[in-house]
């Protein structure tokens, strides 16, 4: 790491972490994009096709990759910033700023965005009898209690909303001074943690396999995102952005790249050759499920190690405009982005196109139009400025 580099962590300027975050932001328009077109896993609208061999393994790879890190980096990134942001403010303030920058928008989507999208943008409301209002349906959704599994993409914002509860509570409870340390993960380390996740994960996916949902948390996946956000808040107190060596870093993504590609080729291999049951994959009490999760941990570790020591190499600088314009709007996106994204999937239904090629267009028209529509509208409203 460079003197500079090392000189503007000290100081808290960690310019890279923004980078990280709009990334991440782009990858969940990405992810939702997919799914669209691969029918694989949970969205508002999706367009029923069905698909060749290897474009679904295309799909099945891509997104099993990317779900694999790229929430489990977010928490880890909202960890890191828990413990400076409570012993700056304290319990009340910590809390208070909370429920205002997580529960605020929140509710904002279950109460307003959802059900706009669900009925007027992807239809994915079924009124009984059919032409029932947008007012009568609404009813049906709070009265019925619908509402608490309305959270779409702000599942995230109550999950961390939650886990930022737990943690004031452990602080209250367990009142030792925590103080900051300097500390080096050694490799072996790493690979305690890697197997500590992938252990945790399928443990959990026994009873809770992919594809269950408890009001719209995934918990199949929270092992992951529980470990990532104690581990944030772990580097934030010994300082390990500061001291992963670049060496580490890139060991880790090779790993990650190389190791992950030979695993998931044999899981593939074992699946086709054997003719296995896709579900197994998913959970249960089969070595399937612990392979998928053997392979999901060394991505999400590997994948995340090589991101953060990539960017803090070669992007903790002083972010110039273009930088500036995702980052400011990146949350904003991420609260707004389903209804453009659905409305973007539904005017380009009638291409005629491979899945593939439209799956890159509307990533890509999504991000331009979310993006430009945060800028230039959403943040200028003085009321959604205050809380995006």
């Amino acid at each position: 790491m460079s003197a500079n580099n090392v000189a503007q962590i000290k100081n808290n300027r960690l310019f890279y972490i923004d980078n990280i975050r709009w990334l991440m932001i782009i990858l969940v328009l990405s992810m939702h994009a997919a799914v669209t077109y691969s029918n694989m896993g949970g969205w508002y609208y999706t367009e029923k096709i069905n698909v060749d061999y290897p474009t679904h393994l295309f799909f099945l790879t891509y997104q099993s990759a990317l779900q694999s890190f790229f929430m489990g980096l977010l928490f880890f990134i909202a960890g890191y910033f828990v413990p400076k942001a409570f012993d700056t403010k304290g319990a009340g303030r910590f809390l208070k700023d909370r429920l205002v920058r997580l529960g605020v928008p929140t509710l904002l989507y279950i109460f307003l965005i959802g059900p706009l999208t669900e009925y007027f943008v992807s239809k994915s409301w079924h009124p009984d009898p059919i032409g029932r209002s947008f007012l009568q349906e609404y009813k049906y959704y709070i009265i019925r209690f619908r509402l608490f599994g309305g959270t779409g993409p702000l599942w995230f914002c109550e999950a961390l909303l939650i886990f930022c509860l737990t943690y004031v509570l452990f602080r209250k409870t367990f009142k030792k001074n925590l103080l900051a340390s300097d500390s080096t993960p050694t490799n072996r380390d790493i690979v305690i943690f890697a197997g500590i996740l992938a252990l945790s994960t399928f443990l959990v996916r026994i009873p809770l396999p992919k594809g269950s949902s408890f009001y719209n948390l995934q918990l199949c996946y929270f092992a992951q995102y529980i470990i990532m956000f104690i581990a944030g808040t772990e580097a934030y107190r010994k300082k390990w952005l500061q001291n992963i060596t670049l060496h580490t870093g890139l060991l880790w993504g090779r790993l990650a790249f190389s190791g992950g590609i030979v695993l998931w080729a044999v899981l593939i291999a074992f699946s086709v050759a054997f003719n296995l049951d896709g579900d197994n994959f998913g959970g249960g009490f089969h070595w399937e499920s612990l392979g998928f999760c053997i392979w999901e941990s060394l991505i999400c570790t590997g994948v995340s190690l090589y991101i953060i020591v990539l960017f803090r190499e070669r992007f903790n600088k002083p972010p110039g405009k273009p930088v500036q314009f995702f980052s400011a709007n990146a949350f904003a996106v991420y609260v707004f982005h389903p209804p453009v994204l659905i409305a973007l999937a539904i005017m380009l239904h009638s291409l005629q196109w491979h899945p593939v090629i439209k799956f890159i267009l509307l990533t890509l028209l999504s991000v331009v139009a979310t993006f430009t529509i945060s800028e230039f509208l959403l943040r200028k409203i003085p009321l959604l400025k205050n809380i995006l």
